[in-house]
């Protein structure tokens, strides 16, 4: 089965529903399978006195509060589904996360094959179970989470009816360090939890969601924009349309590389085995009823003759016939 790959475009739409027709877009013209947003009411997710992340500060300075910058943000629930039907008519999936109760119902409308979890309510008890009651298959997002606080989740998730359910590590800063990645927490996360495992990428560049893939994530997503230049919280932590793009081919080649784990001669190397390995030949002449030795035999190309592994049962036979320089040896 294929890496399933998520563009994360979640509000680097600025608030415009043209601007989120342009990353449906470029999410197709890259190659990715689903295209994310992130539906929600601001009033719903955030009180007045909700602070900005040092990293929302950075981008879109500390004179709003968190209410306010999301309310920029917000597309209409008429606006999702305008959405919903372009990426319809473009041929690539939807995929919205809800932060409020209000938005998984209107999701539900929008009739999604996956719903994801964001990492920032897998302590949200009531809106977990309000997931898992859909009975859908669930993507899991883990950043700031704790092994014990995973295994809640899924408890709760199982619990109230979801279907099958991916789970994310992540790190949730923007840009990520890469000192803080520590992929192999996906690894521990599988093995402890007999989950399938992804990767939710906040690095800058495009290689740690590929070495994510090498070490069996099945699901990736990764933040893209328009241009990194734009103001708003999330576009200095995401990719550009190439580099989206660069991504997608990166981990298809990755894909196509990983195989079945069966170690023998790749059909593309069976020509060259001929060429590259050695067999057993004459050094100089040899004569008919001669004796072979270290003196009159050695190995060299090509390899389409007696393998070398079989040095010691040619020595000390007598050569069959003539054997000129070069010559592979026959018993």
């Amino acid at each position: 089965m294929s890496v399933f790959i998520i563009a994360e475009a979640g509000v680097n739409h600025n608030g415009s529903l043209a601007l989120a027709k342009q990353l449906v877009d470029q999410a197709k013209e890259a190659g990715a399978d689903c295209i994310k947003f992130q539906t929600f009411k601001a009033k719903n997710i955030a009180s007045k006195n909700a602070k900005k992340a040092t990293y929302q500060k950075e981008q879109t300075g500390a004179d709003e509060t968190q209410l306010q910058m999301l309310e920029n943000l917000e597309l209409s629930f008429e606006e999702f589904r305008a959405l919903h039907a372009y990426c319809q008519a473009k041929e690539i999936a939807f995929l919205s996360t809800a932060f409020d109760f209000d938005s998984i119902d209107f999701l539900n409308e929008l009739k999604m094959d996956i719903w994801k979890i964001p990492s920032g309510d897998i302590t949200n008890l009531p809106y977990l179970m309000q997931i898992a009651a859909l009975n859908m298959p669930v993507i899991l997002s883990t950043g700031m989470s704790t092994m014990a606080e995973i295994e809640a989740a899924l408890q709760v998730l199982k619990q109230h009816g979801a279907g099958e359910i991916t789970v994310l590590h992540c790190t949730t800063e923007y840009p990520a360090p890469m000192e803080d990645v520590n992929l192999l927490a996906m690894k521990t996360i599988g093995e402890a939890f007999g989950v399938s495992i992804g990767y939710s990428d906040h690095t800058k560049g495009i290689e740690i969601p590929i070495a994510a893939v090498a070490m069996g994530a099945t699901v990736i997503e990764k933040h893209f924009t328009l241009d990194r230049s734009m103001e708003g919280p999330d576009h200095k932590a995401s990719l550009e349309p190439h580099e989206l793009k660069a991504m997608v081919q990166a981990i298809r080649n990755v894909e196509k590389a990983i195989g079945n784990g069966e170690k023998k001669p790749a059909p593309s190397e069976e020509k060259n085995i001929a060429v590259a390995r050695k067999s057993i030949v004459a050094q100089h002449n040899i004569q008919k009823g001669e004796l072979f030795s270290t003196e009159n035999i050695t190995v060299k190309r090509p390899g389409d003759g007696l393998s070398p592994m079989k040095w010691f049962e040619v020595i000390g036979q007598r050569a069959a016939r003539d054997f000129e320089e070069d010559e592979l040896i026959e018993l």
